[in-house]
């Protein structure tokens, strides 16, 4: 039994050597049978300290090898999930971003708790992740736009996934989605990640402060949802509580609505043709307000600009005028990018 899974049995806290330790066996191979597993159970957000998550996050940045891009002035954008269901409120709202002219990258993962995860639907909308950061970067050329692939992830997850077969990982979403926002190797401006609850704020807070190469924001709202929502209270966390951005309906001049109006296709076959209404400006009010509001923040987190009110209306305009919906189409059509834009990005022309 390593070390590690003791003392999570224990209630101790496990400090940062003792995740080394593990990820070491872990990909040795040298664990007992059934160990990851029992592991990652014993992760609950509930019962264990918050220092042992913190040093989980930090073990794993640490042990990052090979060259690493940065993307400066580049936004990433990506929730905790979790809390009210959506439709895939920040995919769209990076597009839209993207169609006002800021450089986003966007993580994600499949879905644990919603219908559908923002991979899972790329797979829909034929846009593949990218495999390098020469290929992110040559997709921020293109289109302002990319979605990052697991390259950008700690390899000790793909192993500890390995290990826990045939088991699914499902059962650990939760964890794995608070986690996974602190995780990946991507150097730019900003990230912004949503919380579903007010009371994640503490720990997520001290997992920003793990993440070095670049400033993390936190949002959260007063209806339990991992976006800004256009009919709530919102409130984007920039580090100190006198830098806090307070934003709701009065500010913004958006329409009253309800969750109802911001959930994903019920139907499997109706999912990319609901993602292109919302992008399209045809999907109602809310859902069109609500994914301009975190295109907003985008435009602002990459200081592009400074203004809310014009800049949700800059985004509604950009939905209802094709720009968007053009953006969308592109990126589908591209597919792949040319190995000849790769090489031009990787050196330097």
């Amino acid at each position: 039994m390593h070390d590690a899974y003791a003392a999570l049995q224990a209630g101790r806290p496990v400090d940062t050597a003792m995740w080394s330790s593990f990820w070491d066996e872990l990909s040795a191979n040298t664990l007992d049978p059934g160990e990851p597993a029992a592991l990652m159970a014993g992760l609950s957000l509930d019962m264990v300290a918050p220092e042992t998550l913190i040093d989980l996050v930090r073990s794993l940045r640490a042990r990052r090898t090979g060259p690493v891009r940065s993307f400066a002035g580049a936004v990433n954008v990506v929730g905790t999930g979790g809390g009210a269901s959506t439709f895939n409120v920040s995919t769209a709202a990076a597009f839209v971003a993207a169609a006002l002219g800021a450089r986003v990258v966007k993580t994600g993962s499949r879905a644990y708790a919603s219908r559908y995860g923002s991979i899972d639907l790329l797979d829909r909308l034929g846009i593949p992740l990218t495999k390098s950061y020469d290929e992110t970067a040559a997709s921020l050329a293109r289109h302002g736009v990319a979605f990052a692939g697991y390259f950008v992830y700690p390899v000790e997850l793909t192993v500890l996934a390995r290990r826990i077969l045939p088991l699914p990982m499902r059962p650990y979403g939760r964890v794995l989605n608070t986690l996974g926002p602190f995780l990946p190797a991507l150097p730019g401006t900003r990230q912004l990640t949503g919380l579903p609850n007010p009371g994640l704020l503490p720990l997520a807070r001290r997992l920003a402060e793990a993440v070095d190469d670049r400033e993390v924001w936190l949002s959260t709202n007063d209806v339990g949802a991992d976006e800004l929502i256009s009919f709530a209270n919102n409130v984007i966390h920039c580090g100190s509580p006198a830098a806090e951005i307070r934003l709701g309906p009065g500010d913004l001049g958006t329409a009253d609505g309800s969750m109802p109006d911001l959930a994903a296709a019920a139907e499997p076959d109706r999912v990319v043709e609901h993602f292109l209404d919302v992008v399209s400006g045809r999907a109602g009010e809310v859902a069109v307000q609500t994914v301009a509001l975190n295109a907003a923040a985008l435009v602002i987190a990459s200081d592009a600009e400074s203004r809310w009110r014009p800049t949700v209306a800059a985004a509604i305009a950009a939905m209802h005028d094709g720009a968007v919906r053009e953006l969308v189409d592109a990126v589908r059509a591209s597919r792949s990018i040319p190995a000849a834009l790769v090489s031009e990005v990787t050196s330097g022309g």
